[in-house]
């Protein structure tokens, strides 16, 4: 850990942030340098490669990192300035957040979007769900594109609840939620597979049958969250 400062005990992920942070605000990784990799920065640090990696998402977040999918991670051009790429105090909670949280809040709210949803929509609301699973479903070898229109999925949902404050509140989620999953498909490789499940979604919907759709919505978004209740026991050890 030549060149850093020791971490203490406690939570690992805020430490890590901030000695990245120091070298950003202090001069040593200049605006355009491309920053060591996250393997060397976890044997620099002692630390796993899944801590280095939130506290880079972190930063990123706060437009003083730019993580370039095939090229590495770089210091942003604007990173002299350290201003925060959102200034609203929620937009700064979610974007610190660790995913697991994002995903739990996701949860909450796409629980009842599905629950008011099948209450709610009609025939022609729905019709064209299954346009955008097929949609989905064709982008699947690219990530991006396949990240934004599962979302847009998601999001015709929320809105079919009619519920302007769950859609105001996906809205402002989904950036969040789009960079962090396109960012974890690039570096761990697919998601779970849930295509079942968004096809009961649909089914369930159709039905108007508002168990049937929260199970589906929790089905959905329960092998991903298992997956990081795993990756932070990892990397607390």
């Amino acid at each position: 850990m030549s060149g850093w400062r020791r971490l203490e005990r406690g939570p690992v992920v805020p430490q890590v942030e901030a000695l990245l942070r120091e070298q950003v605000g202090s001069g040593a990784w200049a605006p355009g340098q491309k920053v060591p990799s996250e393997a060397a920065l976890a044997g620099e640090l002692g630390v796993g490669r899944s801590s280095v990696r939130e506290a880079i998402r972190l930063l990123s977040h706060d437009g003083l990192l730019e993580v370039r999918h095939g090229s590495g991670t770089f210091v942003a051009a604007s990173a002299a300035s350290g201003s925060p790429a959102l200034s609203v105090a929620m937009g700064q909670l979610l974007r610190r957040a660790r995913l697991l949280e994002v995903y739990e809040v996701r949860r909450s709210l796409e629980v009842e979007a599905a629950r008011l949803a099948a209450q709610r929509a009609g025939v022609d609301d729905l019709s064209g769900l299954r346009v955008q699973l097929a949609e989905r479903a064709a982008r699947a070898h690219d990530p991006a594109s396949f990240v934004a229109s599962d979302l847009d999925f998601h999001e015709a949902i929320v809105a079919l609840s009619g519920n302007s404050l769950l859609v105001e509140l996906f809205a402002f989620a989904r950036p969040v939620i789009e960079s962090a999953l396109v960012a974890r498909i690039a570096h761990d490789g697919p998601l779970p597979d849930v295509d079942q499940a968004h096809d009961d979604l649909v089914a369930a919907l159709e039905r108007h049958d508002e168990a049937a759709a929260v199970a589906a919505t929790v089905a959905n978004l329960e092998q991903t969250m298992q997956r990081l209740r795993a990756e932070d026991v990892e990397s607390d050890r």
